[in-house]
């Protein structure tokens, strides 16, 4: 399995990353692209990846709830960190008008920034999205045949936003959301009209546990080996097999990443 979407830069994970990366690979995990969200975690997450770079992968961004933070040279500190080795995407970078952390303009401006900086390095974008889909998506419209990819990271949509994903060519990460009993009924529902050969699947760790564990870690921790529980849940809500998943879910995930090959420092 690879696990597109993992935050491994957090602190919940400083103390035991290598136990972390062993459960994952026991679990058969092999992959995990380690999310960027700002300037000094993307260089982080470059970092991870030359410790193994075999398994570790990364994206280099800045999340809508930093946005107010970046420095004038953040695009060119994103480019340099785009060439390094085992750098898949740019991102994750969207807009989240849901809590607001960075002001609507500022989220605006940086994100296009790094739309624009994806077509220019031809490398796809890893995507966020919360209650601002309308102009999430008019901004990403003239860059469906400019970048080599998009993903929908951590896809909670309505079956209208689902549709235009799909009709635009994107991607889409489903998390441990869909096994939330609460809130992942509206995305349960939805699992049957994503297509096979669109469907990747992430964890989003530390964060979105799956509800499906029993019994509950006492950390209340996700972590990359609980990727088999999504992977479990998309079973129970569609007509794909556990194999079907995890074969073609691969397969996505290498010809978006394209993880077979890594770029010259």
């Amino acid at each position: 399995m690879i696990d597109i979407g993992v935050n491994l830069t957090n602190s919940r994970f400083s103390d035991d990353l290598e136990q972390v990366l062993y459960r994952a690979k026991q679990s058969g995990v092999n992959k995990l692209l380690v999310t960027g969200t700002n300037i000094v975690e993307s260089e982080q997450a470059v970092n991870l990846c030359k410790i193994n770079p075999n398994m570790l992968f990364a994206t280099v961004g800045v999340h809508p709830h930093d946005a107010d933070n970046v420095t004038d040279n953040f695009i060119n500190d994103l480019s340099k960190l785009a060439m390094q080795k085992n750098v898949k995407a740019i991102g994750e970078c969207g807009l989240d008008f849901n809590r607001n952390f960075s002001t609507q303009t500022n989220q605006i401006s940086v994100f296009k920034a790094q739309i624009a900086l994806a077509s220019k390095l031809n490398m796809p974008l890893f995507l966020h999205q919360r209650d601002a889909f309308k102009l999430w998506f008019d901004l990403l419209t003239p860059y469906f045949d400019k970048v080599p990819a998009m993903v929908a990271h951590c896809f909670t949509g309505d079956k209208n936003e689902l549709t235009l994903c799909l009709q635009a060519g994107m991607y889409i990460g489903i998390t441990g959301w869909v096994c939330d009993e609460r809130r992942g009924k509206g995305l349960r529902d939805l699992i049957v009209d994503i297509p096979l050969n669109r469907l990747l699947i992430e964890t989003d760790a530390p964060y979105l546990l799956p509800r499906t564990i029993k019994p509950r870690p006492k950390s209340n921790r996700n972590e990359p080996s609980f990727l088999t529980y999504i992977v479990d849940e998309i079973a129970n809500n569609s007509n794909y097999s556990k194999e079907q998943i995890i074969t073609q879910s691969i397969i996505n995930a290498d010809h978006v990443f394209n993880f077979s090959v890594t770029e010259t420092d």
